[in-house]
């Protein structure tokens, strides 16, 4: 395995494979449900990255550093036979972790056979227990009970668990400490993500921010936090545990503080796109070169050279006017 390094001294540590651009949810700050309407121009199958496709990639990214893969979407568990998949990127060498984002809806379905053939962890979005808000962040009436019933099954399959939280001011910013007792009594992981400008859909707007600082506060009032040290070079979250016990809590702070000095992630979108940053405009077509009979030599040369003159830090130089730039969807390339 050779380590590469981009022009920051970031070395290429995560690659985030999104397997589809299509969703159950219609989540106001993922993919609206007036952008992303019963006519949208989803992807066509032959558009898609297949299998075969994926693992590929996967072992020549493999090559140059990477340990740990990430399946995203859309929602991944829409993308048929998803366990093949998983087997075979476990199997690779030098991948020591895979694991999955989800909404939680088909996990209960599928936590067995995930476990089976490879996940060793699930992130499961989850922005409320209330019904009510729920469903009005969904856009798809979608009760709290079949995202928890796949919460349970996931540990019961032996799958760490940790709950995603995106909070919105005057939108479920109130469901955050019933959130964190929930989940402190069942002993999972909630990590709080701010609500950021990823695309250009979702209407973003930094009064609807709630802060890392202003979620750390409320909980602080309620139970004491201390923290804990960092797992790995480029984890994004600040952990916290609650003090006396071994539960976690931790902050994606993506708009108030900056992390992109420690970013070790690529992305690979559906149809085969690397992109370097989650803000990114433009990718780089990996799909053509798959299909164009290149050899895996060129095909790794050419992603080397990508990430060594890889120069991004969105968070670091962030403006008022910034975020109104066309970027990718986060829907497109995975969070």
């Amino acid at each position: 395995m050779t380590n590469i390094f981009d022009t920051r001294n970031r070395p290429l540590r995560d690659l985030r494979i999104s397997v589809t651009d299509r969703c159950n949810f219609r989540c106001s700050y993922c993919m609206p449900k007036e952008i992303f309407g019963v006519d949208y121009p989803f992807m066509s199958k032959d558009e898609i990255l297949s299998f075969e496709e994926i693992v590929r990639l996967a072992k020549l990214f493999a090559k140059i550093g990477v340990e740990k893969i990430r399946l995203t979407g859309g929602e991944p568990l829409l993308r048929k036979d998803l366990p093949i998949l998983v087997k075979r990127l476990s199997k690779i060498e030098g991948i020591k972790y895979v694991t999955l984002t989800t909404n939680g809806v088909f996990l209960a379905k599928n936590a067995k056979a995930l476990k089976e053939a490879g996940i060793c962890r699930v992130n499961v979005s989850l922005d409320s227990l209330e019904d009510k808000v729920f469903m009005k962040i969904n856009n798809m009436n979608m009760s709290v009970s079949t995202v928890l019933n796949g919460i349970f099954a996931a540990r019961e399959a032996g799958l760490e668990v940790k709950v995603n939280m995106v909070v919105k001011k005057g939108l479920n910013d109130t469901e955050v400490l019933p959130m964190v007792r929930f989940l402190k009594e069942k002993n999972i992981t909630l990590r709080f993500i701010e609500y950021m400008d990823v695309g250009c859909t979702n209407g973003w707007n930094f009064k609807d921010v709630i802060s890392k600082k202003q979620l750390f506060d409320m909980i602080q009032e309620q139970y004491q936090l201390e923290p804990i040290e960092q797992d790995y070079i480029g984890e994004v979250a600040k952990r916290y545990r609650y003090k006396g016990t071994n539960t976690e809590v931790g902050f994606i702070s993506s708009v108030t503080e900056t992390f992109c000095g420690s970013c070790t992630r690529a992305r690979l979108s559906t149809n085969g796109k690397l992109y370097t940053c989650l803000f990114a405009s433009e990718g780089y077509d990996l799909s053509e070169l798959l299909r164009s009979g290149v050899s895996d030599k060129y095909i790794l040369a050419t992603i080397q050279s990508i990430w060594e003159k890889r120069d991004e830090r969105y968070s670091e130089i962030r403006t008022e006017e910034s975020h109104k730039n066309r970027k990718i969807e986060m829907s497109y390339i995975g969070g």
